[in-house]
């Protein structure tokens, strides 16, 4: 295998677990889902520095590695929502089984009450 492959591999795989994590811990301490946006910066800017330097480094590649940002910030942020609406539903449903029930991966919704009048 190419040594740029493995590079790149590697990097599309622990930028990926990064923003599974930051999507889980956001929705597991109760936060807002817009929070992962400036972790989603760091992450990709601390990514491409580190690509950068994993794959010879020289300035006209820090130039030319930074051009995809763009795609990258859009793709942490996808799974860093899919990661924190997973958790946060199952949060919900977990903990207050008496009021929500599953519907679906990514949501909940009231149980139904039963009154007898």
């Amino acid at each position: 295998m190419h040594n740029g492959l493995v590079v790149f591999l590697a990097y599309v795989l622990v930028m990926a677990t990064g923003a599974w994590a930051i999507g889980r811990a956001l929705a597991a301490t109760w936060r807002l889902l817009w929070q992962c946006v400036p972790y989603a910066i760091l992450l990709v800017l601390a990514g491409r520095l580190v690509f950068w330097g994993l794959s010879g480094g020289n300035n006209e590649d820090f130039l030319q590695g930074f051009s995809g940002l763009y795609v990258d910030f859009v793709a942490l942020i996808g799974i860093a929502a899919a990661a924190f609406r997973l958790t946060q539903a199952r949060k919900m449903v977990t903990q207050y089984p008496w009021l929500y029930e599953p519907a679906g991966p990514f949501g909940w919704r009231e149980r139904p009450t039963s009154r007898t009048e």
